[in-house]
């Protein structure tokens, strides 16, 4: 089967790999229909991971079930389903907690937890930035999903990871209706933020980034877009809140910040969530923090170790979530969501592709050409 595969820093290839294929009774493989390019797949794109060469990209997926293990009792063949990129098992201690996000079952490594597929310390499943992909423990990771399937695909193809991840960030944060809302970071992760925001009932929302591109996305929600190459953000987010802060914040970047003229900060945004959030306001952040950062500006932070303002932070008596978002809380009321016609989260997408065209889609994302906001990869599209 073909499949986007990794050969090092901004090197990727598409090219034969052995097929993915039933391992267990209780696996399901699955003819990906969709496959997302994600911002956290530019960590790994970038060498800025221990992702191995040879590895295969991709852990937004959906697609038809093709074949069943013998052990899978609910999912049949024939089912559109949506795959969360956590791997869960369901039933160890933190799974049954609701951490499918840290499940302990399919991290290798004893002294970590949770899987994902095609991703950098999360185990060794193949990634879904192919023509199938194998899916553990089916019955439990698969959602499936209704008749209007194929008509909402890249609507509900969103379900696997970042409008469940956006949401997220709004729980972690505390977000209530009424509220005032800034994000920082209008990629795809923080414009889910803004919709799961609105969707929630908030007031103001406030969106921070500097590409056109992406403010404008924010702006056709009705969010208050705020270009913090022209504008202070923190004071801007003042100024909206009479000078009290928001009440809630999201951080959906993570650590590779960097300011306007490019000097990179991991804390940067973080710091400004604190300055710009009020006294026992709430903050969640989802953007990518890791404990190893191979390509990091100094040697703190290639050891994950960032100058936060904690003091500020306590003496504010905010609250902070971080994390990644534990998918299956929140995919089946969100798919009801779209179902329903109350959330389009695809009016981001830019770009619909073949396989073929995802090694010029991975460098125009990367390079954040203008346009690149949100690129959908369908294995059985017809190469340009």
């Amino acid at each position: 089967m073909k499949a986007v595969v990794y050969e090092g820093p901004k090197d990727i290839s598409v090219k034969d790999v052995p097929d993915a294929k039933i391992e267990r009774p209780t696996d399901i493989l699955v003819k990906i229909t969709t496959t997302n390019i994600c911002g956290s797949d530019l960590h790994m794109y970038e060498g800025r991971t221990d992702f191995e060469p040879g590895r295969t990209f991709g852990h937004e997926n959906m697609g038809e079930v093709i074949e069943v293990g013998n052990g899978v009792d609910k999912v049949k063949k024939g089912d559109r389903v949506v795959l969360p990129f956590n791997i869960s098992c369901g039933f160890c201690q933190n799974c049954e907690r609701g951490y499918t996000n840290y499940c302990l079952t399919n991290q290798p490594d004893p002294a970590k937890a949770g899987a994902a597929y095609g991703f950098a310390g999360m185990g060794e499943f193949g990634g879904g930035q192919a023509e199938y992909l194998r899916v553990p423990y089916g019955d439990h990771n698969a959602l499936r999903l209704g008749e209007d399937a194929a008509d909402k695909e890249d609507d509900y193809v969103m379900l696997s990871d970042i409008f469940p991840t956006g949401y997220h960030a709004t729980e972690m944060a505390g977000v209530i209706p009424g509220d005032s809302v800034v994000i920082y970071g209008a990629g795809p992760v923080g414009l889910m933020a803004a919709l799961s925001a609105k969707i929630k009932g908030a007031a103001k929302i406030m969106v921070v980034d500097r590409h056109p591109d992406r403010l404008r996305l924010a702006e056709e929600i009705g969010a208050i877009a705020v270009d913090d190459s022209k504008v202070d953000p923190v004071e801007f987010v003042l100024a909206e809140t009479k000078g009290l802060g928001a009440d809630r914040g999201c951080e959906c970047v993570g650590y590779q910040a960097h300011d306007h003229l490019g000097t990179e900060d991991p804390a940067l945004t973080l710091n400004r969530l604190i300055q710009s959030v009020r006294f026992t306001g709430g903050i969640g952040s989802v953007g990518v923090f890791l404990p190893a950062d191979p390509g990091a500006p100094n040697k703190d932070a290639a050891e994950g170790k960032i100058a936060l303002d904690y003091g500020m932070h306590w003496l504010k008596g905010q609250t902070l979530g971080n994390g990644q978002a534990p998918v299956k809380r929140y995919n089946r009321h969100l798919r009801d969501l779209i179902s329903a016609g109350k959330a389009n989260p695809s009016w981001i997408v830019s770009h619909r592709i073949s396989l073929d065209g995802a090694v010029d889609a991975y460098k125009n994302f990367d390079d954040r050409t203008d346009g690149w906001t949100k690129v959908l990869i369908k294995p059985g599209l017809a190469s340009s």
